[in-house]
């Protein structure tokens, strides 16, 4: 139920009886296409803060505007009331008069009403409601101004206001009033303006007709709806699926068209990776393939126009195409005249950071650490020349391509072809969607590259603070435990981190989102399984499996709210015996002999100590079953504390001797529970 449904229920004042729809839209200079959805919804959240009922919000927006529409608000906001507390019903009567006189009441007017505290004086005062249109034109110029964008500009000097680029135009309706505010000269209208090229400059628009009026003048105000246009248009091309360029084209167009145009096949005989790179990145084309997957000699570019009947724009773009292919080519003739081997006394020219040192000293790092982490001689070669490509022509004009030309001019210049991938995958994984690289030298070179990176800036104190991480250390990390996990490797994470404990925690950090969000463990079952230990992620990885697994037996949770139960008495116990559970964490046997049996109680207390015995070194799938009721019996009938020193301190070891037997697989007391 709407807020303002909400006032109608209970008899408050609100507006018609479906409300007045709401119309704000921010007119600018083309706004990055990566920025517009985030733009969009931090727009949304200060709309919603502001307080006014209604009963939806849409949010819409092009690269020239960002728009929101809310539907049900009402005319004017429902009278309410203001309670201000004054002094207690105790205080003399001057304090009184003067909380009184500064409410502007008279001590009569006062009422008195019970607190926790006592009765008190309140004064109460009826705030008559406010008319939404002024409620809009005083908050709409600060709301604009604190979307939030990750860089923004001044453009009416260093006094004006920022934003993402300069605002054009405003159109702000409630029903059919103009909502009227200024910002920067710009003054709120129901003026918008059409498509650059196509559209007129001004349209006059109505909350009702808004949509329709953008469409008539070559604006698709929906994303979903131009997203839809050009994948149908591209549904008869074989275009090589690329999710990530479709969002960005349908960011970079207001009304889009699909072209289809043609390269020299001649320039097929650059590698696929870079004639990919050139399209995509540098001129937002698709790739096109031919009936056997491989890259055919054409790309599909989207216009922001809605037709190219002459073909000027197709050529334009062929040309520009040629212009860009010939360089990559040149480059990579260019660069093939020297080896990569020959290029590693560059990098102690290229800086990897100021404090850390060159890409030189990155690399004698990188081949230290793959020694490390026992990798050979193919696995060093790689670590070796992984960096040199950064000294080529081709990366310093196609950043895109660090590491995949490395691969492929080792691949060209004769190396293994161990050497060669590990070169073109040791960036991977470049998000936690990527996959790791396909072979051991690629995976110890990407984790020696990372773990170096890692360590070196938490040594230096440049650690991510809030969103900002320039040298994108969340996602090294992320990369490191993705590998260790996928690729099977148990290198421990204490020895990645070196010593460093801020480090290890942000280590833990990846592998608590991992398994979490990636993987799609409980929270709790993370948790568990990680406080018996998380240095090798390959056994925590299959203890979180036997946790998930275990979770089916319907004597699971009980299980873990009795371990939950038993950890919290020998904690309030404070019972030395707790060392037992970390040498069973340790991988030492649990010690059995350590509870006097003479001091056993015959019955359940007697009954959990043979059980206990018996289990002693199984694994808790094969025992879970006879153990739950063993347990609840017990709790049952057993006073752990009982007045008997002795007694009391041989039930409390036989709790912590049951709770070891298990902690080695995860500290169970972890697990959430019903009960």
């Amino acid at each position: 139920m709407s807020l303002l449904q909400k006032q109608q229920q209970e008899g408050r004042p609100g507006g018609p009886p479906h409300g007045l729809p709401f119309l704000l839209e921010i007119g600018t200079e083309e706004i990055p296409d990566w920025m517009i959805p985030h733009a969009l919804e931090s727009l949304r959240l200060l709309f919603e803060k502001l307080d006014i009922p209604h009963e939806s919000v849409a949010m819409d927006a092009t690269p020239r505007r960002l728009t929101l529409r809310a539907e049900g608000l009402p005319e004017r906001l429902a009278d309410s009331e203001e309670r201000i507390l004054g002094p207690a019903k105790s205080a003399p009567p001057q304090a009184l008069a003067g909380f009184a006189r500064k409410q502007g009441l008279r001590a009569e007017d006062l009422a008195i009403e019970a607190t926790p505290k006592g009765d008190y004086y309140v004064a109460v005062r009826k705030v008559e409601g406010r008319r939404t249109k002024e409620i809009l034109a005083e908050a709409l110029p600060g709301v604009i101004l604190q979307i939030y964008f990750p860089k923004t500009m001044y453009w009416t000097g260093k006094a004006g206001p920022r934003f993402i680029r300069p605002i054009r135009w405003i159109v702000a309706l409630l029903g059919e009033d103009i909502v009227p505010f200024e910002i920067a000269g710009v003054r709120s209208g129901n003026l918008t303006a059409g498509h650059r090229r196509l559209g007129a400059r001004e349209i006059v628009v109505t909350t009702a007709d808004y949509e329709r009026r953008l469409r008539d003048h070559f604006v698709i105000l929906s994303a979903q709806t131009r997203r839809e246009r050009i994948s149908n248009e591209l549904s008869g091309i074989r275009v090589k699926a690329d999710p990530a360029l479709l969002e960005t084209l349908v960011y970079l167009t207001e009304y889009p068209s699909v072209i289809a145009g043609e390269f020299d096949p001649a320039f097929l005989q650059l590698p696929e990776e870079v004639l990919i790179t050139v399209m995509r990145h540098h001129q937002k084309y698709f790739s096109v393939e031919d009936a056997d997957g491989h890259l055919a000699p054409q790309f599909v570019a989207v216009m922001n126009i809605d037709a190219d009947p002459e073909g000027f724009v197709r050529r334009g773009n062929e040309r520009v195409l040629r212009a860009r292919f010939n360089d990559a080519r040149f480059f990579w003739e260019t660069d093939q005249k020297k080896k990569l081997a020959d290029r590693l006394p560059d990098l102690a020219h290229v800086t990897f950071q100021a404090k850390l040192g060159s890409y030189r000293d990155k690399t004698r790092r990188m081949m230290a650490l793959v020694k490390e982490l026992g990798g050979k001689r193919l696995s060093v070669r790689a670590a070796k020349l992984c960096k040199c490509d950064l000294t080529t022509e081709l990366v310093k004009e196609f950043t895109e391509l660090q590491g995949v030309v490395g691969g492929l001019y080792a691949r060209a210049q004769g190396e293994r072809a161990e050497v060669w991938q590990a070169i073109y995958d040791h960036y991977k994984p470049e998000s936690m969607e990527d996959t790791i690289p396909r072979n051991l030298a690629g995976r110890y070179v990407s984790v020696a590259d990372k773990v170096d990176t890692l360590r070196g800036c938490f040594r230096v104190g440049m650690t991510p603070t809030g969103s900002r991480d320039p040298f994108a250390l969340r996602r090294a990390a992320q990369g490191v435990v993705k590998i260790l996990v996928e690729g099977r490797l148990k290198w421990p994470l204490s020895m990645l981190a070196a010593g460093d404990g801020n480090l290890q925690a942000f280590f833990a950090d990846r592998v608590r989102t991992y398994f979490e969000e990636i993987r799609g463990f409980r929270f709790d079952e993370v948790r568990a399984a990680m406080a018996a230990g998380w240095d090798n992620l390959v056994d925590l990885e299959a203890r979180l499996e036997r946790i998930r697994n275990l979770r089916a037996s319907v004597d699971f949770e009980p299980l873990a709210a009795s371990f939950k139960r038993i950890k919290n008495i020998l904690e309030q116990a404070g019972f030395a015996g707790q060392a037992l559970s970390h040498a069973r964490l340790a991988g030492e046997s649990a010690c059995p002999t350590s509870i006097d049996e003479s001091l056993l109680e015959a019955g359940p207390e007697r009954e959990l100590y043979d059980e206990q015995r018996r289990i002693a070194g199984q694994p808790i799938e094969s025992v879970i079953a006879r153990l739950r009721p063993k347990v609840d019996l017990f709790f049952d009938k057993v006073l752990v504390n009982a007045p008997d020193v002795r007694v009391r301190q041989n039930r409390l070891t036989l709790l912590n001797t049951l709770l070891a037997e298990f902690s080695s697989i995860a500290d169970f007391s972890e697990i959430v529970t019903n009960s």
